[in-house]
């Protein structure tokens, strides 16, 4: 298919890596985001609004980037919501190949950039230009457009445990939790699913990442796995039990997806690699071109 003159040939990838990633030794996942950005010549930019202590958070990520080569790296500082409508800044996301969130709290991180021209800038960047965006931890969760906003790491899930907020809108119909078998979460994220059915829930482990590639498939690197839960053919009693009770969830779908999965779709005349029809869902629905908006 042809393209529009300004856009380039490249699909887009988003980068959503589950925190603790390795930034000191084979890098795998961070060499992986270089590679999608275009390599060592690659401009990359690096925001750190989600965390407090964002100049700390910058030299460890300058360092693992300059230790792969990239020349051509910068930290774009966020301290509030208007230098995220700043015309110099919003031209450093403008020019960049790849665009890195680090950890912190991704309610401050959509505190400040949300709705700004920058969120729209970085959209851009993605569905336009076939940037490479890279979340992790906080910067992880941010990415989807329900987001994970608070709740408690019981044993089982209850109802009430967790809360949503709007997220940066980069995939749909999915809740992103993250240090997911370390921080032993699969019953924050059942909570989840079962009172927003609609959602399915992807939690990713400490370096793992889940890779998008827009509008064709996913792969999964690093040293852990990438759980889905999927709740939408489920029965549960949600609707009828009191607060932080335990609810029925019978019939729940859960994927595992270890490191070195990958799954794509056909290219048309390619012939279709055989998959459950719940997981060619779940596959159609990250990787869809999202129109502007």
């Amino acid at each position: 298919m042809k393209t529009q003159p300004h856009q380039t040939a490249r699909h887009g990838h988003l980068v959503i890596i589950g925190g603790h990633e390795d930034r000191q030794h084979a890098k795998e996942i961070l060499a992986r985001f270089v590679e999608l950005a275009g390599g060592e010549n690659a401009r990359i930019v690096v925001i750190t609004a989600a965390s407090k202590i964002a100049d700390e958070m910058w030299d460890m990520y300058d360092q693992a980037f300059g230790d792969l080569g990239v020349r051509q790296r910068a930290h774009l500082t966020l301290e509030n919501r208007q230098d995220a409508n700043d015309e110099a800044k919003l031209r450093m996301v403008a020019e960049a190949d790849g665009i890195f969130m680090t950890g912190g709290d991704q309610k401050r991180l959509l505190a400040i950039i949300g709705g700004t021209a920058l969120d729209a800038e970085m959209h851009t960047a993605l569905k336009v230009r076939g940037a490479c965006i890279g979340g992790t931890s906080a910067g992880a969760s941010a990415m989807s457009g329900h987001m994970l906003a608070q709740g408690k790491t019981d044993l089982l899930p209850a109802k009430g445990a967790v809360s949503l907020g709007a997220g940066l809108g980069f995939v749909h119909r999915v809740v992103i939790d993250q240090h997911f078998s370390e921080r032993q979460r699969l019953s924050r994220l059942l909570s989840v699913v079962a009172q927003n059915p609609y959602l399915q829930g992807i939690g990713i482990d400490e370096n793992t990442a889940l890779i998008i590639e827009r509008g064709r498939g996913i792969e999964v690197v690093g040293e852990g796995s990438v759980t889905v839960v999927d709740g939408r053919t489920m029965d549960t009693n949600m609707a009828d039990i009191a607060e932080r009770d335990t609810p029925e969830l019978i019939d729940v779908r859960l994927h595992l997806l270890p490191a070195g999965s990958r799954y794509y779709l056909p290219a048309e005349g390619e012939p279709a690699r055989p998959m459950s029809p719940s997981l060619r869902d779940f596959l159609e629905n990250v990787t869809k071109r999202n129109p502007l908006s």
